[in-house]
């Protein structure tokens, strides 16, 4: 075990994806630190789906049965804070929390994406319950319900196409004047889902699940489910700090073994790739473990 606050690794988030690659980096003998701050961005979302052997369960419920397996690996410690710098040194990486300084040979960035929620009142407390963002992790739940989509443009088109799988009772709200192309229009037309230009004023909910979208003219329509993709911005700054490239999408670029462009950092979870799904999380994480400790084995062997 480390001395003091020296570790082979620590890892910065401890959701799903730290957790996986603590797990694998615990069962390789390292020694790792955790630091969480408890605030995943999934926390308001009731159930979780789509992740085999845990459909169904708490988002709550996943991720405390993984930190008690986790725990189980006596070389993995856990830090409740905030890591709010990095550095990179000669033999390896600082890293400060508000109260306390923590070094290690490897540094792994779990940190995920922060939503940036649009100005729409009532949008917050719906998100995740009522107002979400994925067919597959949501889809089957709300299947065949009055649907809408808060989308416009390109992004509007597509995810109409791909919710239209799940309902036909199905809205595009673009939220102001259609970006829309004339063949896009058609072709939603054709497949009779409507698309509404009125500008969105609030959300009607009992305790997050969705009522009415009323508009800015007073008009209400009852709606079941509303799929939104918000704004992502990375949860932190520590990729940037450490001067990790960032892809045309914001997510921390890495290659097929986690590796960031910084060497030394890896990354994994929704923080560097596309999905904002469990499972490829867990995956990605898995995958970072893995590669940070061959790293460290070619390094001393």
């Amino acid at each position: 075990m480390p001395d003091n606050n020296n570790f082979e690794i620590v890892i910065i988030g401890g959701s799903y994806a730290g957790l996986s690659a603590a797990m694998s980096l615990g069962r390789a003998l390292r020694s790792v630190l955790i630091i969480d701050s408890g605030m995943p961005c999934n926390r308001q979302t009731p159930y979780s789906h789509n992740f085999i052997t845990h459909d169904g369960k708490t988002p709550k419920q996943i991720a405390a049965l993984a930190k008690e397996q986790v725990s189980q690996y006596k070389t993995v410690k856990f830090y409740d804070g905030t890591a709010i710098h990095a550095t990179k040194k000669e033999m390896g990486f600082e890293i400060k929390t508000q109260a306390d300084l923590f070094y290690s040979k490897k540094l792994i960035i779990a940190t995920g994406l922060r939503d940036i929620m649009p100005g729409i009142k009532g949008f917050a407390e719906c998100w995740g319950i009522s107002v979400i963002h994925c067919p597959y992790c949501h889809g089957y739940e709300v299947r065949s319900e009055k649907t809408g989509i808060l989308s416009n443009g390109d992004q509007g088109f597509e995810l109409s196409r791909l919710v239209s799988n799940w309902t036909k009772d199905l809205t595009l709200y673009t939220n102001g004047r259609s970006t829309l192309t004339a063949e896009q229009a058609e072709k939603l037309k054709k497949h009779k889902i409507t698309i509404v230009e009125n500008e969105i004023h609030s959300f009607q909910h009992t305790n997050g699940q969705i009522q009415n979208i009323v508009f800015n003219d007073s008009s209400k329509t009852s709606i079941t489910a509303l799929y939104a993709r918000p704004t992502l911005m990375q949860h932190a700054e520590i990729a940037s700090e450490l001067r990790c490239e960032l892809t045309d999408q914001g997510r921390i670029k890495v290659d097929t073994s986690q590796q960031t462009t910084i060497g030394g950092v890896f990354a994994c979870g929704d923080c560097s790739n596309s999905s904002r799904d469990i499972a490829l999380a867990v995956s990605s994480g898995t995958a970072a473990g893995g590669s940070c400790n061959r790293e460290l084995i070619m390094e001393e062997f």
